[in-house]
């Protein structure tokens, strides 16, 4: 590993640990993630995490306040780290490709397809305090449904 990845690989550390902590798996490969979206039953909550501000200062925390608050959970939860792991990011994208690529985002899969997806636009457009109601209520609709 050169010199340049390490260094990344430490400042990314706490950003990646913020959804791992909360239960979220880190899909690091494309293998990985095509695991996933292969064996995964019921709803996937996808985040695509970044390093940008509006990931550490309204993605992750929104994300992470939603689940915390919701009575309904996801029954899986799984992130890719776009601009660290990026075939990774690739292949997850591959699955909605109908929409453009964003980071920080947040994608909903049921049942083999895209169920919803909030993209990076609707987050750094937002409160934190929004975007977690936003969530709460479609995952709330979602996975009831």
């Amino acid at each position: 590993m050169n010199a340049y990845d390490e260094y990344m690989q430490g400042i990314v550390k706490p950003m990646r640990s913020e959804l791992t902590n909360a239960g979220f798996t880190e899909l690091t490969t494309p293998e990985d993630v095509q695991e996933h979206m292969a064996s995964a039953e019921g709803v996937s909550l996808i985040v695509i995490n970044s390093v940008c501000g509006c990931a550490a200062g309204l993605a992750r925390p929104a994300v992470v306040t939603a689940l915390n608050e919701v009575e309904v959970k996801p029954e899986n939860l799984v992130t890719v780290f776009a601009g660290q792991d990026q075939e990774a990011t690739a292949a997850m994208r591959g699955y909605f490709a109908d929409v453009p690529p964003s980071s920080p985002s947040i994608a909903i899969w049921k049942d083999g397809q895209l169920a919803y997806f909030i993209p990076r636009e609707q987050i750094e457009s937002n409160s934190m305090e929004a975007i977690k109601e936003h969530l709460s209520g479609v995952l709330t609709q979602i996975v009831s449904a």
